[in-house]
């Protein structure tokens, strides 16, 4: 149905359905089910892994180090659970310990899946 809008998971402002942030808060993925940063076929929060790749959804957060849920947002600082490469620049979440745009090795303080 064109013109129809989901509640925003974070702010429950209406978003698009087809948006990729919401445009209220600023947050990605604001609709829709949690996705496994890995595969992303849909996950539940609470989750312990996915059922699709395996993907541990316990994870440290790269910002504070406390152990989160592996969605979007640290559930304790709200940072998202991105690492930007060294090398080449690029966002991504910290799935494994190289870049997947350049293959280099990626740094973070608190890598350590829980």
């Amino acid at each position: 149905m064109p013109g129809y809008q989901h509640p925003c998971r974070y702010c429950e402002a209406f978003v698009p359905a087809d948006a990729a942030a919401c445009p209220s808060c600023g947050r990605i993925n604001p609709t829709g089910p949690m996705r496994c940063p890995r595969c992303r076929i849909p996950v539940q929060v609470g989750s312990v892994a996915c059922p699709g790749c395996g993907l541990s959804l316990a994870i440290r957060c790269p910002a504070c180090g406390e152990s989160t849920f592996f969605g979007d947002y640290c559930e304790r600082c709200n940072g998202r659970l991105t690492v930007r490469c060294a090398k080449c620049g690029a966002e991504q979440p910290p799935v494994g310990p190289n870049c997947v745009k350049c293959g280099k090795p990626l740094q973070w303080a608190h890598a350590t899946h829980t």
